[in-house]
């Protein structure tokens, strides 16, 4: 796998940027960083498409029982650079799009399958974060 764009510190500020903007009071949160293949299997297992895709979210009930936002982001550099390339926008902005991404879905957010997941409440909302953090 190449070297990410982003930084470390990139990808914590995006993420905790979409915590903060939506209001979540802590958070225990892993992103991954994972290629086509582990991206694929994950899709196939818990969604049933059996492709590779750029973001996958797991949210999950807080162990301890308290408020906190507990959940799994897994992204694949591969498929981003795809779409950064479709887009005509820099690899990075796109990782960090998908971190956002998953964060609003670790907190309950969702968006249509459809190509009007652009027209969702959740792409408008991400894309406000985003635009935050030039």
């Amino acid at each position: 796998m190449k070297k990410l764009p982003a930084s470390g510190s990139e990808i914590r500020r995006a993420a905790i940027a979409a915590l903060e903007t939506e209001g979540a009071d802590s958070a225990l949160l892993s992103i991954a960083f994972v290629g086509t293949r582990a991206i694929t299997s994950l899709n196939t297992k818990y969604l049933r498409k059996r492709r590779p895709t750029d973001v996958i979210a797991f949210a999950f009930q807080n162990p301890s029982g308290g408020s906190a936002t507990v959940g799994d982001i897994y992204i694949c550099p591969e498929v981003a650079r795809g779409h950064a390339r479709r887009q005509g926008v820099p690899v990075k902005q796109e990782l960090l799009r998908l971190v956002v991404h998953g964060v609003l879905h670790t907190l309950g957010h969702d968006h249509p399958d459809s190509e009007s997941r652009v027209n969702s409440a959740m792409w408008r909302r991400q894309e406000e974060i985003l635009a935050s953090l030039r």
